[in-house]
């Protein structure tokens, strides 16, 4: 299992790290909105690793079954090897070549707030909340976290989704009773 879970995993996470990575010279041209859903979509891309591990993992282990929990824990694993090469990716992004992403998105969340309408005081209040989003994003392990926190929800439905598809139980066995019942008839 091992294999498979470090094998998949490792892929997965090079998906969405290096899709992750090559958006970073056009993060300013794309905006956040459609940074956000690029990087979802790219999530989705990348855990589709998921899927195929599992299924991996079913045949070349299970013998072609699989349990839903035995698939979901497969799956899960992978997820994680991935989210920790997201997370990783993503530091080194953050730290070296978008130290100024906070300021930037700050004043867009700030900038939306307005355009939204909200008031003088929900504006100050999403201002200072950015500030302290700021100050805990000086320290690497809290972007560790929040980072680690971001593709599951992404993650976490896929490998349900997959742990579904992919089961796969034994066939009973015929017994005595049903071969005399079926052979009379």
């Amino acid at each position: 299992m091992k294999k498979i879970v470090l094998t998949f995993g490792l892929l997965s996470g090079a998906v969405s790290a290096g899709l992750m990575s090559a958006m970073v010279p056009f993060v300013d041209r794309i905006g956040f909105d459609w940074g956000t859903v690029l990087g979802y979509t790219i999530m989705v891309l990348s855990f589709l690793f998921v899927f195929f591990g599992i299924r991996s993992y079913r045949e070349n282990v299970g013998g072609g079954q699989i349990s839903f929990f035995k698939g979901l824990g497969v799956g899960l694993l992978i997820m994680l090897v991935s989210c920790v090469i997201y997370v990783v990716a993503w530091e080194i992004v953050y730290f070296n070549f978008l130290p100024d992403f906070l300021d930037k998105y700050g004043a867009y969340v700030i900038d939306t707030a307005r355009k939204s309408g909200a008031s003088a005081e929900q504006i100050k209040a999403q201002a200072d909340q950015m500030k302290y989003f700021q100050e805990l994003y000086k320290n690497p392990l809290w972007v560790a976290a929040f980072t680690f926190i971001e593709p599951l929800p992404v993650g976490i439905p896929m490998t349900l989704i997959s742990a579904a598809i992919l089961r796969r139980r034994r066939k009973e066995e015929p017994t005595t009773a049903d071969q005399l019942e079926h052979s009379a008839a």
